[in-house]
């Protein structure tokens, strides 16, 4: 599959930069919910055989994303759910940002509360940037693990995963990846536990994600919640069997097919493209609209740096200027966010150059405003 062919699954109409928030459905994974529909709804004798083998085949997506065996990955709802089942199931120190996305920081201090087996140590960072250095200044005796966001959603600061690995030694290495997983060519093998959500940059919709495991994060993790179809057993009637060695002990209950179908379908899109390709058309994008934002003296609060960055513009207008600016992308139909004084735009690969030209439009109407 060509980069024009993954771009062509992109519906939606001019003027959307939210994927961020939430990436409308692709083509993929849209018509994969009608097929699955369709079957649910008609019900023919034999049919339904083919939910029972979407678990496996969105597992083997992700693998094929991540490297991580197909019996360490399992789907989950949603990012928020597999944070949950790692902050629970950790023994000890969690080194960790306050400022990140509250899924993480909630979860922990959540399991605090609940087990008083884990206890969150906060890192300080640099205006919401975890860097390794950061890291290794605030390690404690007793941290066992550092949890961090790939990207971070305020920021749009991609972190440097290797090089978290590189000071943390064998603690476990806990990465949120919802903000970039599907654009970011990550070194996911750095990690223990990647978790996200298939909503955003996937564009598979919500209720879908995936929880993926190392041998080491299998070994020392507690899969607390840990249902009926998380044991070896189908069904274990009448006795109560310990959670599978493997990823499915993070199961509560049977997932849903379809969005496992959507899911799988989503990944496997990337996986054909590549998602280094992907990467590169989205950073182009990106830097085109850096270059617009500079033009209209909009200032850039988000990385410049290709390194330093994935899908995300930060943009920071002076206080009393961000209404202006919130309310000309709207008048000129740019859906983006605006969050604590900042205005985030979320580019993906099929940006097109009607809605650059949007939000040109956008930027020339903010600076007469602002001049006045």
């Amino acid at each position: 599959m060509t980069i024009d062919d993954f771009t062509a699954g992109f519906t939606e109409e001019p003027g959307y930069l939210d994927y961020g928030r939430v990436g409308p459905l692709s083509t993929a994974a849209a018509e994969e919910t009608l097929a699955f529909t369709q079957v649910l709804q008609r019900a023919r004798h034999g049919s339904l055989d083919a939910f029972g083998e979407q678990d496996s085949r969105v597992r083997a997506a992700a693998s094929a994303l991540t490297g991580f065996p197909v019996d360490q990955i399992a789907f989950e709802p949603n990012a928020t759910t597999g944070l949950m089942h790692a902050m629970f199931g950790l023994t000890g120190g969690v080194l960790l940002s306050a400022e990140e996305f509250p899924s993480l920081p909630i979860a922990a201090v959540r399991a605090q509360e609940a087990l008083h087996t884990v206890q969150p140590v906060w890192l300080e960072t640099d205006h919401g940037k975890v860097t390794p250095g950061q890291i290794r200044e605030q390690l404690e005796q007793g941290v066992v693990a550092v949890a961090v966001s790939l990207v971070d959603s305020r920021t749009g600061y991609l972190c440097d995963i290797e090089g978290v690995r590189q000071v943390i030694g064998d603690r476990l290495l806990i990465v949120d990846a919802i903000q970039g997983f599907g654009i970011v060519d990550a070194p996911w093998e750095a990690a223990d536990v990647v978790v996200t959500g298939g909503h955003k940059w996937c564009r598979a919709g919500w209720g879908t994600g995936i929880l993926a495991l190392s041998d080491r994060a299998l070994e020392r993790l507690t899969p607390v919640f840990s249902g009926f179809s998380a044991t070896e057993e189908a069904e274990p009637w009448g006795h109560v069997p310990p959670p599978a060695p493997d990823a499915r002990a993070y199961r509560v209950s049977n997932p849903d097919p379809l969005a496992q179908a959507r899911l799988a379908a989503a990944l496997e899109e990337i996986a054909d493209v590549t998602v280094p390709v992907i990467n590169a058309a989205v950073a182009d994008r990106v830097s085109r609209v850096i270059e617009l934002a500079d033009e209209y003296a909009i200032p850039v609060a988000s990385s410049r740096d290709e390194q330093e960055r994935a899908g995300i513009v930060v943009l920071e207008p002076p206080a009393d200027q961000v209404t202006v600016l919130t309310a000309s992308l709207h008048n000129h139909g740019v859906t983006a966010t605006t969050r604590l004084g900042t205005v985030r735009l979320s580019i993906h690969a099929a940006t097109s150059e009607e809605t650059l030209e949007m939000l040109r439009g956008a930027f020339v109407s903010y600076s007469t405003a602002a001049s006045y």
